[in-house]
């Protein structure tokens, strides 16, 4: 019998990203320009494009491919979801560079306190 996760919504949603990702053949980075390009056809919230940051980093994509996504899907989606998307792309980099700030600080911070144990 499975156990009751914490995260379950997330729990779900992760499972099926990493179903989709198995099942898709396309390379890294057309995969991520297609996800992009859905987010904001979908006038998605913040968080949704967060869950892409280390994903497009990790393909080696850069702010100049991004901005070449958005101008190119402008005339399909429209000017006011492509502005709306940069809003929530910008967001998105806020959050991530908070969480990595975070993490580095916890990081030096358990470096310390082992440096100083007894």
């Amino acid at each position: 019998m499975a156990t009751a996760s914490e995260t379950p919504v997330l729990d779900m949603i992760a499972a099926m990203t990493i179903d989709s990702v198995e099942r898709c053949h396309m390379d890294e980075r057309t995969l991520i320009l297609a996800r992009v390009a859905a987010l904001v056809a979908m006038d998605a919230p913040a968080i949704s494009y967060l869950a892409h940051i280390d994903p497009a980093m990790k393909a080696d994509f850069t702010v100049e491919q991004l901005q070449d996504l958005l101008v190119a899907i402008a005339p399909v989606v429209g000017t006011a979801r492509v502005m709306s998307a940069a809003g929530h792309i910008a967001q998105a980099f806020g959050v991530a560079l908070a969480l990595a700030e975070s993490e580095a600080e916890a990081i030096a911070q358990a470096e310390a306190q082992s440096r100083n144990a007894p």
